[in-house]
């Protein structure tokens, strides 16, 4: 069997340094038990997967890695210093030399993520046509990156947190000779806005269970 892996970039869940566009509407203490909330449901989402190795990238200090560990019951990296490129680049880079023959990665802030997307992801990853999988989000970047070997292309050059990260990742890939197949379009949370749509898909779900969105309807 392939040996895959699935990288999750977190932050440590701090005031000041997760979602803080979405604390200037509901203050930091609520954005701090809200990412928490994310992640958790994201981790759950993950943990459906059955034959996918899942590691947590950690932006965090390196005396709060145990702690995390603990919390999370997960295992645990820390994030390289970088820009966003580097930092995955060099995720990618740890698994690919650990043996690993496919990875995926993918944020904490997509906690109504489809199971069947990330699955989609792996599979297109088993056809030989394909060389990255790309899952692009509704504000012009991507919620999910799948790759079989580096692309350095990939990593380089985008304007990260804008709306042409997706635009420039699909060049990157072109200039590298990757392959691409693209998933469905979906979404994530940073604002207050993207929240309130959130809240309306889940209650139109009404899938039940998701941490996220019973912290949400409550603030």
């Amino acid at each position: 069997m392939t040996r895959k892996g699935l990288i999750l970039f977190a932050r440590e869940p701090l005031p000041g340094r997760v979602k803080t566009r979405l604390a200037e509407a509901i203050g930091d203490h609520a954005a701090v038990e809200l990412y928490r909330a994310m992640l958790r449901d994201v981790l759950d989402i993950s943990r459906k997967l059955t034959d996918v190795d899942i590691v947590v990238f950690w932006d965090c200090e390196e005396k709060s890695l145990p702690l995390l560990t603990d919390t999370y019951q997960c295992r645990s990296r820390r994030q390289i210093s970088g820009d966003l490129g580097q930092r995955m680049q060099a995720a990618f880079a740890e698994l690919f030399a650990a043996g690993f023959e496919s990875c995926c990665i993918i944020g904490s802030d997509t906690p109504d993520l489809p199971h069947a997307y990330i699955l989609d992801a792996f599979e297109l990853l088993e056809d030989q046509r394909f060389d990255a999988v790309l899952g692009p989000s509704a504000d012009g970047g991507y919620y999910l990156l799948g790759l079989k070997r580096l692309y350095p292309e990939l990593f380089a050059g985008i304007e990260w947190s804008t709306g042409n990260v997706l635009r420039q990742s699909l060049e990157g890939a072109r200039t590298g000779g990757a392959v691409t197949q693209l998933l469905p379009v979906w979404h994530d949370i940073d604002t207050m806005e993207d929240l309130n749509a959130f809240i309306k898909r889940y209650s139109m779900l009404s899938t039940g269970g998701s941490r996220t969105a019973d912290l949400a309807t409550a603030l």
